[in-house]
C-alpha cells in the first residue's frame, strides 16, 4: 500500500503526535510499504527528505493558531499526492481538514487518529466550540475509521458517541531498542518530561511541582529533574521559587532524542500526573519509562494506567491531588526492592503489548481491510 500521513508536524520535531506518525510509519515501511508524510518544516529541515524509508515534503508556514502551523501550499501538495488510502491526525485542524477533503474529491479512504480532542482556554476555547460543532464533524464523518489508543476515550470525549461504530481502539507503542535500561539509578531521582507550554498544562506539573513539598520533607536530598521547554518554563520556575524548591528541581531544557532514554534510566520514578481526560491521549512517556525499567506514578487518565496497576509496575493516583502524588512518590523512592521489581515488571508489560511492530501490524490490518471494502 501507499499510505499518505498528514500530521502538522513531523520529525526532527518531537511531540507525542509526532513520534507516533514516525514510529507507525518507519515499521510500516519496514514491512513493505510505501509511506509518505506532507507537513509544515518545523523546526527548519530539508523541503524533501527520507527519514528511515519516509518519504517527507515539508511545507513553509505563515503562522499557527493555537498549535496548528497554517501551510498555504498543503491543498496542492495533498491533490498531487498518490496514495491508497490518508492518514490524518485530530487535534490538528487545517491538517485534517484538508486530508478530508482530499479524501472524498479523490475518492481515497481516511483513517483518522484522534489522539485527543480540540479545545483551548479564553478566545481559543470558544474557537475550538465553533470548530468542534462544525468542521470536525466533517473530518469524522468522512473517516472510514476513526482509530483511538485507549477505549477509555470513547466514553471521556462527547464528540465521539455518534461515531462508535466505526471507532478502533490500536494502542501506541515504545521503541525498545532506543528506550531500555542504559544507566544507573541516582538515588532520590524523580524526571518529569513534557513541553513547557500551555497546550501541556494537562500533564499536571503543577501538581507535581506542590507534591514536591512533602517528598522534600521525607527525601531532603530528592532531585525532580524537568526535561523540556516552551512558553511556560519562566511560569514554573517562579513556582519552584516561590515554594523553595531551589534546591530540589532542575530544569533540563531540551533534551536531544539520544539522551532521553538515559534520563528515564537514572531516575527511580517517572511522574505523570495529567489532569485532563479530554487533553492526555495516551502518555507515550509512560511507556518509554517502563522500557528504561523506571517506575511510574502516574493517574488513571493515562492509557497505560490499568495495565499499570495490573502488571504492578507503578502506581495511580487521583488527578490534582498533590498530597496523594507525594505519598505515591515516597512510597516508592522509600522501598530500593520495590523499585527494582515495578522496573522489572514494567519492561516485561511494554514487550508483551506495546511494541511498535504489534501496533503497525495491527493498523496495516486496519488499512487492508478498509481497501479491500472500498475495491
Amino acid at each position: 500500500m501507499n499510505i499518505l500521513q498528514t500530521p502538522v508536524r513531523f520529525y526532527p520535531y518531537t511531540g507525542g503526535v509526532e513520534n507516533y506518525v514516525y514510529y507507525l510509519s518507519r515499521e510500516l515501511v519496514k514491512s513493505g510499504n510505501g509511506v509518505e508524510v506532507i507537513c509544515a518544516n518545523e523546526p527548519p529541515s530539508p523541503e524533501k527528505d527520507s527519514v528511515d524509508g519516509i518519504k517527507v515534503k515539508r511545507l513553509s508556514y505563515t503562522g499557527k493558531v493555537a498549535n496548528t502551523n497554517i501551510t498555504p501550499y498543503l491543498p496542492l501538495s495533498l491533490s498531487r499526492a498518490d496514495c491508497d488510502l490518508i492518514h490524518t491526525h485530530i487535534p490538528t485542524p487545517w491538517s485534517a481538514d484538508w486530508s478530508a477533503f482530499y479524501s472524498k474529491v479523490k475518492k481515497k479512504p481516511l483513517v483518522v487518529t484522534y489522539h485527543n480532542d480540540v479545545i483551548g482556554r479564553g478566545l481559543a476555547n470558544s474557537v475550538a466550540k465553533i470548530y468542534n460543532s462544525t468542521a470536525l464533524k466533517v473530518v469524522l464523518g468522512q473517516a472510514e475509521r476513526i482509530v483511538i489508543t485507549q477505549p477509555g476515550y470513547l466514553q471521556s470525549s462527547s464528540h465521539l458517541k455518534h461515531y462508535q461504530d466505526k471507532v478502533e481502539v490500536i494502542p501506541t507503542g515504545v521503541d525498545l531498542e532506543k528506550f531500555k535500561p542504559k544507566a544507573g539509578k541516582e538515588e532520590n531521582t524523580i524526571f518529569f518530561l513534557s513541553l513547557l507550554d500551555e497546550f501541556h498544562e494537562y500533564k499536571g506539573l503543577k501538581y507535581l511541582l506542590k507534591a514536591l513539598l512533602s517528598v522534600k520533607e521525607v527525601f531532603p536530598s530528592v532531585k525532580l529533574i524537568i526535561g523540556g521547554r516552551g512558553a511556560l518554563v519562566g511560569h514554573y520556575q517562579d513556582l519552584v521559587s516561590s515554594w523553595g524548591l531551589e534546591a530540589q528541581v532542575e530544569f533540563a531544557g531540551f533534551i536531544p532524542p539520544e539522551e532521553i532514554a538515559e534520563y528515564f534510566s537514572k531516575a527511580n520514578v517517572f511522574a505523570l500526573p495529567s489532569i485532563s481526560s479530554l487533553q492526555e491521549g495516551f502518555g507515550i512517556v509512560a511507556l518509554e519509562a517502563l522500557a528504561c525499567q523506571t517506575p511510574v506514578v502516574t493517574t488513571k487518565i493515562v492509557g497505560v494506567a490499568s495495565d499499570l496497576e495490573k502488571f504492578k509496575a507503578g502506581l495511580i493516583v487521583p488527578s490534582r491531588d498533590p498530597q496523594k502524588l507525594g505519598e505515591a512518590i515516597i512510597e516508592v523512592l522509600g522501598d530500593q526492592k520495590l523499585q527494582k521489581a515495578m522496573g522489572v515488571r514494567g519492561r516485561k508489560l511494554v514487550e508483551e503489548k506495546y511494541t511498535w511492530q504489534s501496533v503497525a501490524l495491527k493498523m496495516e490490518k486496519l488499512y487492508n481491510t478498509i481497501i479491500s471494502n472500498k475495491t
